[in-house]
């Protein structure tokens, strides 16, 4: 009993409870849409570089506007932010299920309500970020942000396998439908919750502000090595996510059920690495484990890559799901540590602007390089590199080891 409460601490503030809830639900919907929406493009164009530029255009707004999304984060009350965000990705949502329900959906029709979703996610993602911190005690502040690994990745388990069946019996439409509504929870949760940010006024200019949360993150000890890591481990990590499809279909010769299952277990590891992180609470030398955890995700994506058996596919995509939330939920505690709470939506901001713009660079580049190579090549060699990225930090540049 003693165990569950230290690994679910943060869940006796009420506000985390609520925002916890909110955001496991929409999430669940928003990776229904993510499968249904990959296998969607695949299936209209069979090109992995229109499952990769999707990808691409949902990550590259993130990419150019989290920067001033901090800065906003920072200047306005965050829930009223999250609230303009969710609202603009339901209606995204509910405008490709009526486009896929009547049957006019095009492919440049997913290309643009993908870059829509990736805009108000630039803006909800630092105010998100910033705000969950600010639900619980400091000493409960890496716990809160391990359960909040855990609430992504009940999703990316629930949702991909929910994606499956729906649409194996029902049709791409459900999933889009079923998102659109998910979107509902976060509302009625930031509705209801007491916490509030009350930004202090300032005259200064948004690029002032900007400048300021720049220099407070390049002040910091080792903050230059998590940005350079962010950027690296998720331009490096997320094309396998991306080109499961193709494995699905051209080297398993399966369909859109294996597909979900595939992402199911993923999200399983990922639980299992987000409650590890949960339970150790806030442990001294997180540097030192997110450098073993990243070294066992590079191994598992290039062991994924090269096995031709799906059962030891599926194995090496629990090990990656683990390894993954380990590093990202161990650096993202990192950060938060370091940040003061009114520089806090910048220097998230920032830190956002290096892990979720590694996403559309990473997508881009492999492509251009999987029609050349093929997908298996290329993930290899991803996991390799990042391989050598955590033998670098651990035996030449050892500052982030020792953190």
């Amino acid at each position: 009993m003693k165990v569950l409460r230290r690994v679910f601490k943060a869940f006796q503030y009420r506000d985390f409870r609520l925002m916890w809830i909110g955001a496991c639900t929409s999430s669940i919907g928003t990776w229904m849409q993510i499968v249904a929406e990959g296998w969607l493009v695949y299936r209209l164009s069979h090109s992995a570089f229109l499952l990769a530029l999707d990808q691409f255009l949902g990550g590259i707004p993130i990419f150019l506007f989290s920067l001033i999304g901090g800065v906003v984060a920072d200047r306005m009350e965050r829930r009223k932010i999250l609230l303009g965000s969710q609202y603009l990705q339901m209606a995204s949502a509910a405008v490709l299920t009526i486009l896929v329900a009547t049957g006019y959906v095009r492919v440049w029709h997913i290309l643009c309500l993908s870059f829509v979703s990736g805009f108000a996610q630039a803006f909800g993602g630092p105010a998100y970020q910033a705000l969950i911190p600010t639900l619980v005690e400091r000493e409960d502040m890496p716990n809160a942000i391990a359960l909040n690994s855990i609430q992504f990745n009940v999703a990316v388990m629930v949702g991909p396998a929910l994606a499956g069946q729906a649409l194996g019996r029902l049709g791409e439409k459900w999933c889009f439908g079923l998102n659109a509504i998910s979107f509902l929870a976060p509302i009625i949760s930031l509705s209801i919750i007491r916490t509030r940010f009350l930004p202090v006024k300032t005259k200064e200019s948004v690029f002032a502000s900007l400048k300021q949360g720049i220099q407070f993150a390049r002040q910091q000890s080792s903050m230059g090595a998590l940005i350079v890591l962010a950027f690296c481990m998720t331009a490096l990590s997320m094309p396998m996510r991306t080109y499961l499809p193709v494995f699905v279909k051209d080297i398993f010769h399966r369909g859109p059920e294996t597909f979900g299952n595939l992402l199911a277990l993923m999200g399983l590891g990922s639980i299992c690495g987000s409650l590890g992180v949960a339970s150790a609470g806030n442990i001294r030398r997180k540097g030192l484990i997110a450098l073993g955890a990243l070294f066992c995700l590079g191994a598992g994506i290039s062991g994924f890559a090269l096995s031709k058996a799906l059962p030891m596919s599926e194995a090496f995509l629990v090990l990656v799901g683990a390894s993954m939330m380990a590093v990202f939920a161990t650096v993202n505690s990192l950060v938060q540590l370091i940040t003061t709470n009114e520089m806090r939506g910048r220097v998230m901001s920032v830190y956002n602007f290096a892990f979720r713009g590694g996403m559309p660079m990473g997508n881009l580049l492999s492509g251009w390089l999987v029609p050349l190579f093929t997908a298996p090549l290329v993930l290899s060699v991803n996991g390799f590199l990042l391989i050598a990225l955590a033998l670098y930090f651990l035996l030449v540049q050892r500052r982030l080891a020792a953190l």
